[in-house]
C-alpha cells in the first residue's frame, strides 16, 4: 500500500512540474508577444514623431511637406491595421465576427488590396505583377474581409522579401473555385513551418532577425477568413532562401451577374456641398483636428466636449450632422442621441457614431439608440466623405 501512496504522489509531483513549466512556456511566449507589439508600436510611432519635428522646427518647401506627410500616413496606417488585426483575431476567438455577405468582383477586392499595400511595395522597391483571368470573377463575399485576406498576404511578401523582389499574383479557374497565388522571392519558409505559419504568432526565425517581422497574427486572421468564405489557403516553398507562395481558394458566385453594387467600404469619396457639422468628443485634440479638416472641405463646423454641452449645442446650431463620440462625461453618446431623437428638432438630424469600439455588439448598441451610422477612431476619411455626401438621401443608407 505504501508503494502505490508513494508511485501516486510521485505521479502528481510529475504532473505538478509539467503544470508549471506549461505555465512557464505560456508566459514566455505572452511576454514575446508582448515585447514584439511594443517594437512594432515604437517602430511606427518614430517616423511620427520624426516628421511632426520636422514641422515643427521648420516651414518645409511643398516637396519635403509632401514627403513629411506621405510618411506619417503610412505609419498611422499600418499602426491601425496592426491594431485592427488584434481585434479581428480576438473576435474571431469568441466566434463574434461576422460577415456583411455581397456580391462583388474579385479583380477589384485585388486592386484595393494591392492599392493599400502600395506605399510599402514602393518603399521596398518590390516588382508587383499581376496575371488576371479574361473574364470578371464574381463571389458571394464580404468585401472588407476579403481585401483583409489579400492585403495581409501583400504585406506579409513584403515584409519577408529583401529590398528589390518580386512579387506575383495571378489569377485561375479551376471548375467551380477560383485560385489565387501570391508569390514572392524572399526568405522562404522552412519546410517544418509550412503548415504552422498559419498559427497565432507563429513566425519565420525569431522575431528580433527583422526590423518588421510583426507579430505572426496576419496569416492566422487570413487563414480563418478565408475559411469563413467556405475556402481554403495553403503555403508553399522550396525552404529558406527560396522565396514563398500563398495559394487561396475560393467558390466562384454561380449564375450571371446583372448589376454588381460597390461593395462597403470601397466607395470611392465624391463631391460633396458643406455641411453644418457638430463634433462631440471628449479628446479636444481629435475634434479640433477633425474639426479643422472638415472645414478644409468647406464645412461649418462647431464642437463639443461632453454630453450636456453637446444637446445644448445641438439645441442652438441646429447642425444636418452630428459625429458622436460613445464614452461621453456627463451623458454617454447614446444617452445623447436617444434625447435627440425625442425632440422635433433632432429627430431627423443625421446622427454617426465616431468611436473607438467596432464589434458588432457595440454597431447593435449604436443602432437600437437610434444612430444613423458607426464609424471608427481613427476615421477613414474617404468613408466619412462617402457618408457625408448621402446625408439627405431617404431613405437614409449609412452602413458601417
Amino acid at each position: 500500500m505504501g508503494t502505490a501512496f508513494a508511485a501516486a504522489d510521485q505521479q502528481d509531483r510529475a504532473f505538478a512540474v509539467k503544470q508549471v513549466e506549461h505555465g512557464h512556456e505560456a508566459e514566455h511566449r505572452e511576454d514575446d508577444v508582448l515585447a514584439t507589439l511594443a517594437h512594432e508600436l515604437r517602430n511606427l510611432l518614430a517616423p511620427v514623431a520624426n516628421s511632426l519635428q520636422v514641422m515643427r522646427r521648420t516651414t518645409p518647401e511643398p516637396e519635403l511637406l509632401g514627403r513629411v506627410v506621405a510618411m506619417m500616413e503610412r505609419q498611422v496606417f499600418q499602426m491601425t491595421r496592426l491594431v485592427d488585426d488584434l481585434l479581428d483575431v480576438n473576435r474571431l476567438t469568441r466566434n463574434q465576427l461576422g460577415l456583411v455577405i455581397t456580391r462583388v468582383d474579385l479583380g477589384l477586392i485585388l486592386e484595393q488590396a494591392v492599392e493599400a499595400c502600395r506605399p510599402a511595395l514602393a518603399a521596398a522597391g518590390h516588382t508587383l505583377t499581376m496575371v488576371a483571368l479574361p473574364d470578371p470573377v464574381y463571389l458571394e463575399a464580404d468585401p472588407v474581409r476579403l481585401t483583409q485576406v489579400f492585403g495581409n498576404l501583400l504585406t506579409n511578401a513584403c515584409k519577408f522579401t529583401d529590398p528589390g523582389g518580386r512579387i506575383l499574383v495571378s489569377l485561375e479557374q479551376q471548375g467551380s473555385d477560383v485560385v489565387v497565388r501570391v508569390a514572392d522571392n524572399g526568405i522562404g519558409i522552412p519546410a517544418e513551418l509550412l503548415t504552422k505559419v498559419f498559427e497565432r504568432f507563429v513566425q519565420v526565425g525569431p522575431s528580433t532577425e527583422r526590423a518588421d517581422g510583426g507579430l505572426g497574427i496576419g496569416l492566422s486572421l487570413a487563414r480563418q477568413l478565408v475559411e469563413l468564405h467556405g475556402g481554403t489557403i495553403t503555403a508553399n516553398s522550396q525552404g529558406l532562401g527560396q522565396g514563398s507562395e500563398f495559394i487561396v481558394r475560393l467558390p466562384i458566385l454561380s449564375g450571371r451577374v446583372v448589376a454588381l453594387d460597390s461593395p462597403p467600404g470601397m466607395v470611392p469619396p465624391g463631391e460633396t456641398a458643406g455641411h453644418r457639422i457638430l463634433l462631440v468628443d471628449d479628446s479636444r485634440d481629435a475634434v479640433d483636428s477633425l474639426a479643422l479638416l472638415l472645414s478644409l472641405a468647406g464645412h461649418q463646423t462647431r464642437t463639443a466636449h461632453d454630453g450636456v454641452d453637446a444637446l445644448e449645442q445641438a439645441e442652438a446650431y441646429r447642425p444636418e450632422v452630428i459625429l458622436l463620440d460613445i464614452g461621453l462625461p456627463r451623458l454617454s453618446g447614446y444617452e445623447v442621441c436617444r434625447a435627440l431623437r425625442a425632440t422635433a428638432w433632432g429627430r431627423d438630424m443625421t446622427v454617426i457614431a465616431l468611436t473607438g469600439w467596432g464589434d458588432e455588439d457595440e454597431r447593435r448598441r449604436t443602432t437600437e439608440a437610434g444612430f444613423d451610422g458607426h464609424l471608427v477612431k481613427p476615421v477613414d476619411y474617404a468613408r466619412l466623405t462617402a457618408l457625408l455626401a448621402r446625408v439627405g438621401e431617404s431613405p437614409l443608407c449609412l452602413s458601417p
